[in-house]
């Protein structure tokens, strides 16, 4: 049995977030694993009747959906297949909960947030290796 069969990766389309998806689309690629990439956001309040008309298609595309769309092609790229959650709410918690959801068994983020003042208050990698039900990798994406 392989030691990780559903990997999952949190992405928010920033440069050090790209690494961790690079890094986690070869480890997937590599171990035959599943890959879920999930991103989160905060939920919009704009109703699509205060929107006009000519701009409906636009906002009901989300900006999630188009960054997952183009992490998805990414690991298509890549040769593998995913599958994509878009999530409301913070990224830590986010994280978390669709590796419950999934039952993964591997995590990858990138390190962002991990030095300085933030690295005492919280980051997301560091929620996520505290509250994650699985192994987390942390990606390090300073150099």
């Amino acid at each position: 049995m392989r030691m990780f069969q559903k990997i999952l990766v949190g992405a928010d389309g920033s440069s050090t977030a790209l690494e961790a998806v690079d890094a986690a689309i070869d480890l997937a690629r590599r171990l035959e694993a599943a890959l879920h990439i999930v991103t989160a956001y905060k939920p919009d309040r704009v109703l699509l009747e205060e929107i006009p008309g000519e701009f409906h298609q636009a906002a009901m595309t989300h900006p999630a959906d188009t960054l997952l769309e183009e992490l998805g092609r990414r690991a298509e790229r890549a040769g593998l297949e995913s599958v994509v959650h878009a999530e409301p709410g913070d990224a830590a918690e986010a994280i978390v909960r669709v590796a419950v959801r999934v039952n993964a068994d591997l995590v990858v983020v990138g390190n962002k947030g991990m030095h300085g003042v933030r690295r005492v208050l919280g980051s997301v990698p560091n929620t996520v290796a505290h509250e994650a039900p699985c192994s987390v990798l942390i990606v390090d994406t300073t150099g």
